[in-house]
């Protein structure tokens, strides 16, 4: 079987949860189905570190895909001529993008629809695009896979989609994240917070994120409680950013915020893993990736009481209302304070990240994908 894959999203060092997605599940499928062909379509150079195994063969097709306007134009025009040519049995679209005009069966991974809910976060034709084209796209899938129960329930109702159409198609963890050791915790704060404890926050820097309230709640809580931790910001800025900039410019403690920008796996792992505990804070998530790998590291973890978030955490994370920068500072003063609870947190989540593996996630979207040929 040809089974076509659009990789636009491998991305050596600039990779979001989407990406991550893509890789984890795909080196899987590829190893474990040498049977198969499978075609890799970058839409740039691509790192030879993505080419997960001898049965993957890469296709560069430009332009790359940095605008609405390319998009069309790579998924609609470049696209079709490649599929046709590789002779593909079927595509698999980890980011939610298909080609409108091919009949080859697609699969197409839709992670969240927050564009239908929080438009306003988006830049004005990328906006137009998303909920012009993705209505259709769920539509012209021949099947449709989605990473929480909470997507699949969204994605159906406001698509009018089949619930039989949709598979819930968990996120994992790396492997990487686990606990470390006492002397590379002290080590990591050395690095980067002067060897104090800090709060972390991972994530691109974007309006639904919430960061700018958690800067405020971040502010109260240093001014109530007297204390000397620090919150460490990991990501790399998308767009809308400039609420974000005045709300950390007027801060009082801001010299207590640490960014990272994007950082590597290794270093990631190192950063959660010494956090005092995960602040994830978002309005809206398809899943949340950062709880579990949190989770995974046996740091405690305060994140919202919406979308699917409270799916992901299940009674292993301490909810915070994410509209409400009262609400998120009284979850750091009680996670600050409370050395029993944090402990408590950390035993509950010893049990729920079982329920995620990159294992499972590429299991369930090679039984996705198969449904496809039906």
């Amino acid at each position: 079987m040809n089974i076509a894959v659009n990789t636009r999203l491998l991305l050596k060092g600039k990779m979001e949860g989407i990406g991550w997605f893509a890789c984890h599940s795909l080196r899987i499928i590829a190893q474990k189905h040498k049977e198969h062909n499978f075609f890799f379509i970058f839409d740039r150079p691509y790192n030879e570190e993505f080419i997960f195994s001898d049965n993957v063969t890469p296709i560069v097709v430009s332009p790359p895909t940095r605008h609405p306007f390319l998009w069309y134009l790579w998924f609609e025009h470049r696209l079709p001529a490649v599929l046709k040519k590789i002779n593909a049995d079927v595509f698999l679209s980890p980011d939610g993008y298909i080609s409108l005009r091919t009949k080859v069966p697609t699969l197409t991974v839709i992670h969240d629809i927050n564009f239908v809910h929080q438009p306003q976060d988006l830049p004005f034709w990328v906006r137009k695009y998303y909920n012009h084209y993705f209505y259709k796209f769920a539509h012209r899938a021949k099947q449709i896979a989605t990473v929480s129960e909470y997507s699949k329930a969204d994605i159906c109702k406001h698509y009018n989609i089949d619930k039989e159409k949709v598979d819930v198609v968990y996120n994992g963890s790396s492997s990487v994240y686990k606990p470390i050791k006492v002397s590379e915790q002290i080590a990591t704060r050395k690095s980067y917070t002067s060897e104090k404890e800090y709060f972390i926050f991972v994530g691109s820097l974007h309006p639904r994120k919430n960061i700018a309230r958690l800067f405020l709640a971040f502010d109260i809580f240093k001014r109530e409680t007297k204390s000397d931790i620090k919150l460490v910001i990991v990501g790399g800025k998308m767009f809308k950013t400039s609420d974000l900039t005045d709300v950390f410019n007027k801060m009082e403690f801001k010299d207590d915020v640490i960014f990272t920008g994007r950082v590597e796996q290794d270093v990631l792992h190192k950063l959660v893993a010494s956090a005092f505990a995960m602040t994830f804070v978002p309005t809206f998530e398809g899943f949340g990736i950062p709880i579990i790998e949190a989770m995974s590291c046996d740091i405690p973890v305060i994140s919202s009481n919406t979308t699917a978030m409270p799916e992901v955490g299940g009674d292993a994370v301490l909810y915070i209302d994410p509209f409400s920068v009262d609400s998120i500072k009284k979850g750091m003063t009680i996670i600050y304070n409370d050395k029993d609870l944090r402990n408590n947190l950390i035993e509950k989540a010893k049990l729920q990240r079982q329920k995620f593996s990159w294992e499972q996630t590429a299991d369930k979207l090679w039984n996705s994908l198969k449904k496809c040929l039906v």
